[in-house]
């Protein structure tokens, strides 16, 4: 399982240890990642993600997972978010056609 935010795309980052000697040695940076459950009011059911802490602070700032998904744009998700978020259009439009 790779070490990425499965909705912001937050992954590793690589940086150096350096010493008190000022010695360098290549040493990475992972996101803090948390399995957590998500609620969908449109879609109506529960959604396991593994994402870091950054995005679920950013998704509940925008008022839930479905706001989030709406606002963010594609090329910044995740292919199982992206899924996630046509569901959700087509739900929303079909929900306000009705």
């Amino acid at each position: 399982m790779s070490r990425i935010c499965e909705l912001t795309g937050k992954g590793r980052q690589v940086g150096n240890n350096v010493s008190h000697a000022n010695n360098k040695t290549k040493r990475t940076f992972l996101p803090n990642l948390q399995n957590v459950t998500l609620l969908s009011d449109t879609l109506e059911r529960s959604i396991k993600l593994r994402v870091s802490t950054h995005g679920l602070r950013s998704v509940e700032h925008n008022g839930g997972l479905d706001n989030w998904l709406v606002k963010t744009s594609d090329d910044k998700l995740s292919l199982k978010a992206r899924r996630l978020k046509r569901d959700v259009v087509k739900k929303r439009a079909a929900a306000t056609a009705a």
